[in-house]
């Protein structure tokens, strides 16, 4: 849950759990101790490439809700603005740029998104 409420934060993975039903429980305890507790701390890749690589398999899939909430999740793990539209031109090669055409379209608005929740740097 740790791993979890750091790179998707603590107000989406408290809307998850309070949305949470006797039917929806055990998909929420599975994709918490899978993916969350095994997968994003194993010490092979850090939070950034694995961001990288979510956001990449994400448009591949065409997995848009999920591609839109991980793009805020990008950033809080530390990658830039630059890197993300690195990964979606890289995309566009790949993917094709139908995939990369729609992925800059919903970056380009959860970027906007997280400079609004994440208060900017104290001055110096």
């Amino acid at each position: 849950m740790t791993m979890r409420r750091a790179v998707l934060s603590n107000a989406h993975v408290d809307a998850a759990e309070a949305h949470k039903t006797e039917f929806t429980e055990p998909f929420q305890d599975l994709i918490t101790r899978y993916a969350w507790g095994e997968i994003w701390t194993r010490p092979g890749l850090d939070r950034r490439m694995r961001s990288a690589v979510t956001l990449t398999a994400l448009v591949a899939r065409d997995h848009w809700d999920e591609f839109a909430m991980h793009v805020r999740a990008a950033r809080r793990n530390g990658l830039s603005v630059e890197e993300i539209q690195e990964i979606l031109l890289q995309v566009a090669v790949y993917l094709g740029v139908p995939a990369a055409n729609h992925a800059f379209a919903i970056a380009q608005e959860q970027l906007a998104r997280y400079e609004q929740e994440v208060p900017p740097p104290p001055a110096r």
